[in-house]
């Protein structure tokens, strides 16, 4: 047997190519964006965790005085978990509506709001840069919570 027939019936190293391929293939295809997307979860986990924590620690620290006036005790806080809390809006009726005097309508809400920045891996590349971050990477997350 000639030495060319002996490389074409033997093609064992044609498998060592083709991983190479297949594992860049999976790397940038498959686990990155997957990576990304586990990344962004825990941030969103934590920044929604945030807000509830908020919510509740609101209902023991009632901004509505009696006469409707929005009155927030000193040393409110306003950073849970490593996320600031903005926005922070006292609601009265199903109308939101600002409270005032003249508005104490039932039910009453606050809302609050944060901001979560996601920094990809796969954003480096171009192309997933417009997939996962079309425009920024930076979201809001709002939330209410009823408290009378």
């Amino acid at each position: 047997m000639s030495r060319k027939q002996s490389f074409i019936a033997d093609q064992r190293g044609a498998v060592a190519l083709e991983t190479m391929i297949v594992y860049i293939f999976l790397v940038s295809f498959l686990l990155v964006p997957l990576a990304d997307v586990a990344a962004a979860s825990f941030q969103f986990i934590s920044a929604w965790s945030a807000l509830r924590s908020f919510g509740q620690y609101v209902q023991y620290y009632n901004p509505l005085a009696p006469d409707g006036t929005v009155t927030w005790r000193a040393g409110l806080q306003t950073m849970v978990a490593g996320h600031a809390i903005s926005n922070l809006q006292v609601k009265c009726g199903d109308g939101g509506a600002t409270c005032s005097p003249s508005n104490l309508e039932s039910p009453k809400y606050i809302t609050f709001s944060t901001t979560i920045t996601l920094a990809p891996i796969g954003a480096r590349v171009p192309f997933w840069r417009s997939v996962l971050c079309p425009t920024t990477c930076t979201y809001t997350l709002a939330y209410s919570e009823r408290f009378q």
